[in-house]
């Protein structure tokens, strides 16, 4: 048997510890794997592709990124809506038939996030023999408890707070840390936990930027010499509103610029000194951490034994520490956000976190 694989949309430190386990694992079964490029790009005829072997993919658990590429764009992308996959053009389902065909695959493996499974399940129901694996680092992918990738960009969250803490302090200045999350603040919160925040703004949670001056104004008379805020990209104004306008020109929703628009606002109601730095893409390079490596290696050994008993449909999903595996209706359009009330959002204020909904 041969057994296809494809990494689509963003990249996601752990795409390659996927790659390693669906090639380990199929080996031990005697079957090849098909590694596709450029994801779903690289199933239309001709078909551009390479035979992965174990001795391919020795040493790519460190590496960022992905050997396979990646792309969010082409004849496959949509815009996140399920309505919007039924819209890929009938030539183009018929050309990536003929090369699972002609290359006799079996199984084809789909890593990726809410859009790209979106498209995996559409594939699905067309006859193709699809196994998802959930790929996000915002970690707000339903149906799963963790993504791989998430607690990578969290560690580049907290190293980036442990550099600023100490020129924050040297300067008595308030910094202003912008990190991704459209619709979920879990890189944020978590982040800015571990990373020893003193306000965090969530999409979950509306917030106010009186209640985040009062609470930086109130520091200064307790004799503290700076404050770290957190703001996750998709935060909102009280009155519900983002506090910058979406760009969706392009397809997928792009934010960005809060940080910066913040810091702004913060240092005229509070005088002080502000400063803003925005994360970005940092978030999504560099090397896994040992977390995302071994979760991304499971999802990638259970992905090959979903195929192996043909079970068809199905995404990879954690749940209470074990891998096992959803129907990938389960998981898309469904967002797993940060409950306001939940357990560590009642950590981070039970700590002083400010969350700006109050001043502390």
């Amino acid at each position: 048997m041969r057994v296809g694989i494809l990494n689509s949309g963003g990249d996601c430190p752990g795409l390659n510890a996927v790659i390693h386990g669906v090639v380990g694992a199929a080996d031990k079964l005697g079957w090849e794997v098909v590694g596709f490029r450029e994801g779903f790009e690289g199933v239309l005829a001709p078909g551009d592709y390479s035979i992965l072997s174990p001795e391919d993919t020795f040493g790519i658990l460190k590496l960022g990124g992905t050997i396979l590429g990646s792309t969010n764009k082409g004849n496959f992308s949509i815009k996140g809506k399920s309505s919007d996959a039924a819209k890929i053009p009938t030539e183009v389902l018929d050309g990536a038939r003929k090369t699972l065909d002609e290359l006799d695959i079996g199984a084809l493996i789909v890593v990726g996030g809410d859009g790209s499974l979106t498209i995996a399940q559409y594939l699905f129901e067309q006859g193709f023999p699809i196994i998802g694996v959930p790929k996000t680092i915002d970690n707000d992918l339903a149906a799963t408890a963790m993504t791989f990738g998430f607690d990578s960009a969290v560690s580049c969250v907290v190293d980036a707070m442990d550099r600023l803490h100490t020129t924050a302090q040297s300067h008595r200045r308030v910094m202003v840390v912008e990190t991704m999350g459209r619709h979920a603040g879990w890189i944020a919160l978590w982040g800015g936990i571990a990373g020893g925040a003193n306000v965090i703004l969530l999409p979950e949670i509306d917030f106010s930027l009186k209640n985040v001056a009062d609470c930086i104004l109130q520091r200064e008379k307790d004799g503290k010499r700076s404050t770290l805020v957190v703001v996750a990209e998709g935060a909102k104004l009280a009155d519900g509103e983002l506090v910058v306008k979406a760009d969706s020109s392009g397809g997928e929703v792009r934010l960005g610029g809060i940080g910066e628009i913040v810091a702004s606002e913060l240092e005229q109601l509070t005088g002080q000194e502000t400063r803003a730095c925005t994360l970005g893409h940092l978030q999504r390079g560099g090397a896994p951490t040992s977390l995302d490596r071994i979760l991304g290696a499971r999802f990638g050994v259970k992905a090959v034994e979903l195929a192996k008993n043909k079970d068809f449909g199905k995404m990879v999903s954690y749940q209470s520490y074990s891998v096992a595996s959803v129907p990938i209706t389960e998981a898309i359009h469904k967002l797993r956000r940060v409950e306001p009330d939940s357990e560590i959002v009642q950590t981070a204020r039970s700590i002083g976190i400010c969350l700006g909904d109050s001043p502390t």
